[in-house]
């Protein structure tokens, strides 16, 4: 059975870690991570959308049918938390903001 999502997962995975890599860098040269936790948070983010790319690139490259259904598991899995994590960290922002 081919994957169906992993290749999505891969791409839109890689593409968040970068951003999660700007805020992170972003907050870091502004001297805002000294009053805030966000930068703690994205870095969160940014490890668990490394485990979704891991195990989405594993699950395309496995020629094993049942660790290719597992890996595409676990990389959507992990793509889901760090989608939560990521309103979590929107959510900071904007009380920030109102603040």
């Amino acid at each position: 059975m081919p994957n169906k999502s992993s290749q999505h997962i891969l791409n839109t995975s890689a593409t968040l870690l970068g951003f999660c890599l700007f805020v992170i860098t972003s907050l870091r040269s502004a001297n805002y991570s000294d009053k805030s936790l966000i930068d703690e948070f994205t870095s969160v983010v940014a490890l668990l959308l490394i485990f979704s790319c891991l195990f989405s690139f594993y699950s395309i490259q496995t020629s094993n049918p049942n660790n290719e259904r597992w890996a595409e598991k676990a990389g959507e899995y992990f793509f889901g938390f760090s989608l939560i994590g990521i309103l979590i960290i929107i959510v900071f922002l904007l009380l920030n903001i109102i603040k």
